[in-house]
C-alpha cells in the first residue's frame, strides 16, 4: 500500500521549490504586523519520513521570515507544503499513514506498513475528526467536495481529488498549507499564482 504512494526525492524537491516560492511571495508583502521588511530566518527541522517517505528526511530547512524593523522583529512563517505545523513527521506522512491506519486498523499492521507508531496514527486520525473539522480549510474542502465523510478522513478527501494517488496527496498538502502556520494570516492567498 505504501509503495504505491510514490513519495520519492523528486516529490520533496518539488515541494521544497513550492515552499521557497511561497516564502518569496510572503516576503514581498512585508511584515503582517507593521509593514517592515522581512528577512530570511529559516530554521532547522529534523523531519521524519518513516517508511512512507524516507526521502523527506533530507529536507531540513523550514522557511521563515523575521521583521527587520527595530521594535517589531516578529516572525512570519509562511505556509508550507512539506510541514504540517509542528508535527515531527512531514505532512505527506501524516496523510498517507492516516490513510493506511484507516485501511488496516490493527496497530501492528499499521506500524509494519508505515514505520509510524500506531498511537501516533490514532492521534492523527483523532485530529482529522475533531480539530481539523473546525478549521476554515475543512469548511472550504467540504463546500467544494460532496460526500466527504469525517470518519474516513483524509481518505474521503483524497479519493475525491483528480490525478494519480501521489498527485492527489500533493493537492491535499496544498489545501492544508494555510493551517501550517499561525503567523501569516490568510496563508492560502500565497498558494495562488499571481498573488
Amino acid at each position: 500500500m505504501v509503495e504505491e504512494l510514490g513519495f520519492g526525492s523528486e516529490v520533496f524537491e518539488r515541494l521544497e521549490r513550492e515552499d521557497e516560492a511561497i516564502a518569496r511571495r510572503v516576503a514581498e508583502l512585508g511584515c503582517p504586523r507593521c509593514g517592515g521588511p522581512l528577512y530570511r530566518a529559516d530554521y532547522e527541522r529534523q523531519p521524519r519520513g518513516a517508511l512512507v517517505a524516507p526521502a523527506a528526511e533530507g529536507s531540513v530547512r523550514r522557511h521563515s521570515l523575521c521583521c527587520g524593523r527595530e521594535g517589531c522583529r516578529r516572525r512570519a512563517t509562511p505556509p508550507s507544503l512539506r510541514f504540517l505545523g509542528r508535527r515531527l513527521y512531514v505532512g505527506a506522512v501524516v496523510i498517507a499513514a492516516s490513510m493506511v491506519a484507516l485501511a488496516l486498523q490493527r496497530a501492528g499492521a499499521i506500524r509494519a506498513a508505515t514505520g509510524v507508531p500506531a498511537r501516533t496514527t490514532y492521534r492523527w486520525l483523532d485530529w482529522w475528526r475533531s480539530a481539523f473539522v473546525s478549521t476554515e480549510v475543512f469548511v472550504a474542502v467540504a463546500a467544494r467536495m460532496v460526500g466527504v465523510a469525517i470518519e474516513f478522513m483524509p481518505t474521503s478527501i483524497v479519493e475525491r481529488l483528480p490525478g494519480e494517488k501521489a498527485e492527489r496527496l500533493e493537492r491535499l498538502l496544498e489545501m492544508l498549507a494555510p493551517i501550517t502556520t499561525a503567523s501569516v494570516v490568510d496563508g492560502s492567498r500565497f498558494l495562488r499564482t499571481g498573488s
